[in-house]
């Protein structure tokens, strides 16, 4: 198994008692303060560092507009930053959201810098991003999954294809394609789609003609399991095995000494997290014809009602959306759920919201030198059923 540790870059500042309805799109960036900014992107950034010293395979960013839940706009430009001051993680650009770009290249040639300055340990993302993005943006959301598609080909394209070429989409065209600089990853930096288990999804990342990571994100864990089962039947119905690396978990997870020392110290920052950070309402997070009629039947039925609800420590613990206790104890329940879905990729987010930076550092440190040791041997892939 490998594992990757993913910073949201929480404003974790924030006046908690401003936020009343949502922490997204209206919520005024007068709450913003740029001195803490400052503060918080510089110690995120050691913190990213630090998991590359502790051993961790892979390091996470992503994007997220106009919102305190993640102050990261342009993930490149800390993917950047981590480039020259880490030496073996790989880099996870985990989701550029393709459909809000004018020019899907310019994240093409983004990837492929990151790609060479690092040797080749770019992993690269693609999202649609989640609906709140298309208000802030204000992108039709009914062209999302299309332009997704295009965007990526088109990307494809200039990484693969010696150029020049041209391209000739629905809502992208250029008569030169001939990008500079070329991926250092040949023929290009794998490929992670982060998801919420919608069938579109799933169906696409599986085909053999991409095989590529499907990434479950901060969902109740049936749903989990239920979506990670689908793509693996999936593959089988495209006439091959599915193999642990094609299939991710990211979740929020602490450790500390004993299950209730965890517990006394996550409580009050998880439920920030999913009480205050996470908060916006349906319509934000599911603009029409953002997804189709039966994904978002789907997510109405197992996420969304599951998040009416103010979410304790306890209900999250028992869902399977944060995993929290001794080393011994995520141990347990992580293998446990590994022979439940098979993925070879865990994900963990060990910042959340307002936890602070001491805390932070010692789950992780826990985390590193008592869980991982005990989990690296399962979820190997089948050489012989790959081929």
């Amino acid at each position: 198994m490998r594992f990757s540790f993913f910073h949201l870059m929480p404003y974790s500042a924030v006046d908690l008692d401003a936020i009343k309805d949502t922490a997204w799109i209206n919520f005024s960036n007068a709450n913003y303060d740029p001195k803490e900014g400052h503060k918080l992107y510089n110690r995120y950034l050691d913190e990213l560092e630090y998991a590359d010293e502790l051993g961790f395979d892979g390091i996470c960013v992503n994007e997220h507009h106009q919102t305190a839940y993640g102050i990261m706009p342009q993930p490149s430009v800390l993917a950047g930053a981590l480039s020259r001051r880490t030496e073996n993680a790989k880099i996870c650009v985990l989701g550029r959201a393709l459909p809000l770009t004018e020019n899907p290249l310019s994240i093409a040639e983004e990837y492929a810098m990151i790609d060479n300055v690092t040797g080749g340990r770019l992993i690269a993302g693609f999202v649609r991003g989640i609906g709140c993005e298309y208000h802030s943006y204000m992108v039709n959301p009914s062209s999302s999954l299309a332009k997704f598609h295009e965007a990526h080909d088109l990307i494809l394209q200039a990484w693969t294809q010696p150029g020049p070429t041209a391209f000739e989409g629905k809502y992208y065209r250029f008569q030169y394609v001939n990008m500079w600089p070329r991926p250092y990853q040949q023929p290009h930096p794998p490929i992670w789609i982060p998801s919420q288990g919608s069938t579109e999804t799933k169906d696409w990342a599986s085909h053999p003609d991409r095989k590529y990571t499907m990434l479950m994100t901060f969902s109740p864990i049936q749903n989990v399991v239920r979506n990670m089962n689908a793509y693996s039947d999936k593959c089988d119905e495209y006439g091959y095995k599915c193999q642990p690396d094609q299939l991710g978990w990211a979740l929020p997870l602490y450790v500390a000494e004993t299950d209730e020392k965890a517990i006394e110290e996550a409580r009050p920052h998880i439920e920030n997290f999913f009480n205050k950070f996470v908060l916006a309402p349906t319509e934000y997070r599911m603009p029409p014809g953002y997804s189709s009629i039966n994904s978002y039947k789907m997510i109405m039925e197992n996420k969304m009602k599951f998040r009416e609800q103010y979410l304790s420590i306890e209900m999250l613990m028992e869902n399977g959306m944060f995993i929290c206790g001794s080393p011994s104890t995520v141990s347990e329940k992580l293998e446990s759920y590994q022979e439940q879905m098979g993925y070879g990729n865990l994900v963990i987010m060990g910042q959340f919201a307002t936890l602070d930076h001491e805390h932070t550092k010692k789950s992780m440190q826990m985390f590193a030198e008592e869980v991982m040791p005990k989990l690296r041997h399962i979820g190997e892939p089948d050489a012989a059923a790959a081929e």
